[in-house]
């Protein structure tokens, strides 16, 4: 059996362009979709620089609970019911301060659960938990 191999000395210079013209229109229509999107003005109403008031933020409050149970109210020791009648008095103010409480390591649960089961009664809405060191 002989196969006879057709070997050409020109070589084959057109190109089809069908493909081409596909992607092109392809991308067309997906900027002519896009176009009017992007046209589209958003009016943002930016605050403008002038004199600003400053308002004084009240110092937050540190409530370190040690693992035996008892608090210290900004270093100084009180028990539960001064907790109470301490906390009352600050949410009287015009704009109650942040409660930072410092559970330590061995702190009963229920001792940190009362304390902000009491806040939260008390009005305070800021109440955070200070990062161990």
């Amino acid at each position: 059996m002989a196969f006879s191999a057709r070997v050409s000395a020109v070589p084959l210079a057109q190109i089809n362009v069908t493909p081409l013209v596909d992607v092109l229109l392809v991308l067309l229509v997906i900027m002519m979709i896009t176009s009017p999107v992007l046209t589209h003005k958003l009016k943002l109403d930016l605050p403008q620089p002038g004199k600003t008031t400053r308002v004084e933020t009240p110092q937050a409050i540190r409530l370190a609970i040690h693992a035996d149970g008892s608090m210290y109210w900004n270093d100084t020791p009180v028990n539960p019911a001064m907790l109470e009648a301490q906390l009352a008095l600050t949410t009287h103010g015009a704009s109650p301060p942040a409660l930072q409480i410092d559970p330590a390591d061995g702190a009963s649960y229920q001792v940190v659960a009362a304390v902000i089961a009491s806040a939260k009664r008390q009005g305070m809405d800021k109440i955070d938990f200070v990062a161990a060191r």
